[in-house]
């Protein structure tokens, strides 16, 4: 009694639950489309559509509009900022402030010279916070924590802090004072120090020290990449009689090339928009890098009643410009840059 019982009430929740069956080619479009329009499956669908498109399109206004407005305002002419009905979209576009940025304020020399740079620096930052990345995360040895934690300050002291003791170092650079003693001894130059200011050599021998802008984020990043590399393929290398750095090189880094594409573009990226230490480590009459054509043509005609707006506009104008490589590069790279980050461990 009980068992049919249990299966007359399991029938009873199956009838009750069970869709409406819809023979397609015997009912008629209309009552079709209301068994389907009339459902609450189908207005929960909805609402949930709605939700997720009111929510993009709040957060892409957010970050998309900003842009929009320096882009508009970048292209807009003088007769557009003195036109009160003029917003957003200029009534008299024009492209001569990209030009006289282009040919008056240097920039292709400007570009040249901060892409040897950074390139220069992303080479020799993603090879060493490889290294190190690798150390940490492979190699248990006294003090790693502590030298770890070391690397974590790095990302928490501001570089602010550090400005005046740097600018004094490459200034007066001497290591240990073995260059001013050479130079007591056997007198080949004036002064006992070297002076490194307006020249690559400070951002460079940060980047080979590890302490170069970001630099322990991205030791961060490739120790988390390969904490999940298994150990076995370092053993199975180890027993064909490969040493630490044969292994590292034929069998780790090929399986690393994503996460060091990643550190490349990021280390690339940061250098190329810097203006802490190219502010700091260049002045005036060093090399001419991107920051430096942030400023007013002299051909254009800046004395009328918006000049502030307009030279805002051009302002605008020079950052799109400096940003523009590195579209390129993204446009060319993201595909390796989602897969780093991905692996990095540096997202849920």
């Amino acid at each position: 009694m009980m068992n049919n019982s249990i299966m007359n009430k399991t029938k009873e929740f199956l009838t009750r639950n069970k869709k409406p069956r819809v023979e397609f080619e015997r009912t008629p479009l209309l009552e079709r489309l209301k068994l389907k329009l009339l459902s609450a499956r189908f207005a929960q669908q909805v609402v949930w559509v709605l939700f997720r498109f009111i929510l993009l399109l709040g957060i892409s206004y957010v970050i998309l509009f900003p842009f929009f407005v320096k882009i508009s305002a970048s292209f807009m002419s003088p007769a557009d900022y003195t036109d009160v009905t003029v917003k957003l979209i200029p009534k008299y576009p024009t492209l001569d402030t990209y030009k006289a940025i282009i040919s008056e304020n240097q920039y292709f020399k400007a570009m040249f010279n901060t892409a040897v740079l950074s390139l220069l620096c992303a080479v020799v930052q993603t090879c060493i916070c490889s290294i190190v990345g690798y150390g940490f995360a492979k190699f248990k040895f006294k003090g790693r924590g502590i030298l770890f934690m070391c690397v974590m300050l790095t990302m928490i002291v501001p570089h602010e802090t550090l400005m005046l003791s740097m600018f004094m170092k490459f200034r007066y650079f001497d290591v240990f004072g073995i260059y001013g003693g050479l130079n007591t001894l056997f007198g080949f130059a004036k002064e006992n120090y070297i002076n490194l200011i307006n020249s690559y050599w400070p951002l460079a021998v940060l980047s080979f020290g590890g302490l170069a802008f970001k630099n322990g984020l991205y030791i961060f990043m490739m120790r988390q990449f390969y904490r999940g590399v298994p150990d076995e393929l370092e053993e199975a290398a180890y027993i064909d009689g490969s040493g630490v750095f044969k292994t590292f090189v034929r069998i780790i880094v090929p399986i690393s090339v994503p996460m060091m594409i990643t550190i490349f573009l990021f280390a690339f990226s940061w250098q190329w928009t810097d203006s802490f230490y190219t502010t700091l480590f260049f002045t005036k009459q060093g090399i001419y890098l991107m920051p430096n054509i942030i400023e007013i043509p002299r051909s254009l005609n800046t004395n009328f009643a918006a000049t502030a707006l307009y030279n805002s506009g051009i302002r605008n104008a020079c950052g799109l410009l400096i940003l523009l490589p590195l579209l390129v590069v993204y446009l060319f790279c993201q595909r390796y840059l989602i897969q780093g980050i991905e692996r990095s461990g540096i997202v849920g």
